[in-house]
């Protein structure tokens, strides 16, 4: 606080009162804005003093490109080339592969006709063997045509001979199961089996082909043809 000293012999006055009070009150407020007021130097150095702020880093994030439509963008030349191959070797696998299929299963069909079937070398084996052949050539008859037929020319022997009837007189006798003679034989004989007139499955297929072309099935021979 400032203090006004008068001099002991003046006498203080309410007019001096009033004037040390304003003189005290002036003083004060100097010295409030004084502690208020920052110096020149600090006003300076709080202006000068630069700003630090705090910046986060972060790692780049891969984004894939994205086409203006929304939609993903061609991939790249190296990535499609890849893809290429890629369809490209599946495809040639799934042709090799459907290639191999298909020639085990041509083969299997191969090996399936060149199945030989036996037949039996007896009556029932030679007519059946016949019925084969003859339904191969488009011959008609039936199992029972031709068993009744050679129950009556030859009972079922391959080696009975006809040397009494006409044909035998004439120098060719009838022979084998359905009792052919050589001349019948030689036309109507049927491509695939023996060249035997006495063969059995020979004898039968020319003497079925024989009455097919005459009577139009050996089914319908009932007596001596």
């Amino acid at each position: 606080m400032l203090r006004v000293t008068l001099p002991s012999t003046t006498r203080i006055t309410r007019t001096h009162k009033i004037a040390a009070a304003t003189l005290i009150a002036a003083g004060a407020t100097t010295a409030i804005a004084a502690t208020q007021t920052p110096s020149h130097a600090q006003t300076t150095t709080a202006a000068q003093a630069p700003t630090t702020t705090a910046v986060a880093t972060h790692a780049p994030t891969a984004i894939k490109p994205v086409a203006t439509n929304g939609l993903p963008t061609k991939p790249h030349p190296a990535e499609h080339t890849k893809h290429v191959k890629h369809v490209t070797k599946h495809a040639k696998h799934k042709a090799a592969t459907h290639k191999h299929t298909s020639t085990q299963a041509a083969n299997r069909s191969t090996h399936r006709k060149t199945i030989t079937t036996h037949y039996t070398n007896n009556l029932d084996g030679w007519i059946k063997h016949s019925l084969a052949i003859m339904k191969a050539k488009g011959i008609p008859g039936t199992y029972e045509g031709l068993h009744r037929n050679i129950m009556r020319e030859s009972s079922g022997n391959p080696n009975a001979v006809n040397d009494w009837d006409i044909n035998a007189i004439n120098g060719v006798p009838s022979k084998g199961l359905l009792q052919v003679i050589q001349p019948t034989f030689d036309t109507y004989h049927v491509a695939g089996t023996a060249n035997k007139l006495t063969d059995p499955v020979a004898n039968l297929t020319a003497a079925a082909n024989y009455a097919a072309h005459r009577y139009g099935s050996i089914d319908n021979v009932n007596s001596a043809y």
